[in-house]
């Protein structure tokens, strides 16, 4: 039997009209039968309330575009893989006890499911990218058994190539190298351009493909945690990604200011298993096979500072490092200082921050005067001045960019890692932070933000008089935030 053609298809509906007539009618009953479902999953999400007032707008006023894009980008939890990925929390032989376990934010981060406490850490900090590439230079080649490295971009620039290069090199050495990449943001590197390391014997890996879809927005989750684990023994942990603008063996004028640290004890083996369970989840190697990888020799203790090692995003159940930031805040006494690139907080983070400032807490947040994503420094624009309003000390940062991600509380202190102070890093993204509970760790943290805050300048007070497109796009930004 012929197959239908499309000419015969036009000569039936010529000859029953009443198809064409309902058809406007099918379509709208679909529409409003996906903007239902959508809406159902929305609210199981448990979102946040302007994220969901977000996208319901998009869902009931275009349900055409609104209902796909939710369903490709919306998703914020997945249950299956946080019960895969759960975290084993090991105890690792000989790391002192850490009183920093009794304090209220430790507390709430380890009620969350994030391991306790531990103390026996060294932590060297690495405030420029000439010192960040040399040193990570410096550890691929003395490493002597395993280099485990993940960041968000590896770029396709000298940087990257060099990386590559070395990494390729070890491998051949005999080294175990896995390189895990997120697959967005190196879309464009996770290919041939990594085909060396492969070619050595190393494997290298991309996480959460793009295309084809593996889950109801796993196109929406990315992996923006930046790690390097070297021989289970030192880890380095900050917000550089691996590309020019952010390292590089000599000075470059546009580089981002940034920051990251050398992590040397037990807190190592945490960050390892962050890698492990990643690793695994991504390449789809059963964790008995990576067996060797989980009894390794934990890293001794080597200092004395005491850190806890925060993972936060789809992989696990709750909002740990949110939760465990919003207790510092609230339980400040005399400062809270904020380093971020980018600021587009939920309401609770950005009331809890305007009561601390009227109270008489030194409130300061630092952020690029201009960064690399214009959108999200014009949906910033309300909280900011909102902030200022409140008594916050709004401190822009420039020329350059800044995209380091710290927070010191009470000078005593501080949290550091991947995430940004947006709603992306703290309820969407995997990510990956350090909290230091140590004297030591804090004072080198202030000196640090302090010579941050000697190179900003105050926020420039609203405009009385505001154009009318700048005023529809502050508001437009706004309205949006919660969806960049």
């Amino acid at each position: 039997m012929d197959k239908p053609t499309l000419d015969q298809a036009v000569e039936t509906a010529r000859d029953h009209p009443w198809i064409l007539g309902a058809l406007p009618h099918i379509l709208t009953v679909v529409g409003f039968l996906l903007a239902l479902f959508a809406i159902a999953r929305l609210m199981s999400e448990r979102k946040r309330p302007s994220n969901t007032f977000a996208w319901l707008l998009a869902i009931v006023f275009i349900p055409y575009v609104g209902v796909p894009l939710f369903l490709i980008f919306g998703g914020r939890k997945l249950r299956r893989l946080a019960n895969r990925k759960a975290r084993l929390c090991p105890i690792v032989p000989g790391a002192p006890p850490s009183p920093a376990a009794n304090q209220f934010a430790a507390r709430v981060l380890t009620l969350n499911g994030t391991c306790p406490p531990v103390g026996g850490n060294r932590v060297k900090f690495l405030v420029s990218g000439e010192d960040a590439f040399h040193e990570l230079e410096r550890q691929i080649r003395e490493a002597k058994h395993t280099i485990h490295l993940m960041t968000f971009i590896l770029a396709r620039d000298a940087v990257g190539r060099r990386i590559v290069k070395l990494l390729a090199q070890r491998a051949r050495e005999g080294v175990k190298v896995r390189v895990l990449l997120d697959s967005l943001g190196c879309f464009t590197s996770k290919g041939r351009f990594c085909d060396p390391i492969r070619e050595a014997g190393g494997e290298v890996v991309a996480f959460m493909p793009m295309l084809p879809l593996q889950t109801r927005g796993s196109a929406n989750l990315r992996n923006h945690r930046k790690i390097v684990v070297f021989d289970h023994s030192t880890a380095l942990l900050g917000g550089r990604n691996l590309a020019l603008e952010y390292m590089g063996p000599t000075p470059l004028k546009r580089r981002f200011r940034d920051f990251g640290t050398i992590i040397e004890g037990p807190a190592v083996t945490l960050l390892n298993e962050i890698f492990i369970a990643d690793w695994a989840f991504a390449s789809g190697q059963p964790i008995d096979r990576l067996h060797d990888e989980l009894t390794f020799p934990h890293a001794a203790p080597v200092g004395d500072s005491h850190l806890q090692i925060v993972a936060s995003g789809p992989d696990v159940e709750g909002d740990a490092l949110y939760e465990g930031i919003l207790s510092l805040v609230q339980q400040a006494e005399r400062s809270i200082w904020i380093v971020t690139p980018y600021y587009i907080p939920d309401e609770v983070l950005q009331r809890s921050l305007m009561v601390q400032a009227r109270a008489g807490v030194n409130v300061r947040l630092v952020v690029p005067a201009r960064s690399n994503h214009p959108i999200t420094d014009l949906a910033r624009k309300h909280s900011l001045h909102e902030l200022a309003d409140a008594g916050v000390e709004v401190l822009y940062y420039g020329p350059g960019m800044m995209h380091a991600k710290l927070i010191l509380v009470d000078e005593a202190t501080a949290v550091w890692g991947s995430a940004n102070m947006d709603l992306r890093s703290l309820f969407v993204n995997f990510e990956v932070a350090a909290v230091a509970y140590s004297p030591a760790v804090a004072r080198e943290v202030s000196q640090w933000m302090q010579e941050i805050f000697a190179q900003t300048k105050p926020m420039p007070a609203r405009k009385k008089k505001r154009r009318l497109f700048s005023t529809l796009g502050e508001e437009l930004g706004r309205l949006l935030a919660p969806l960049l």
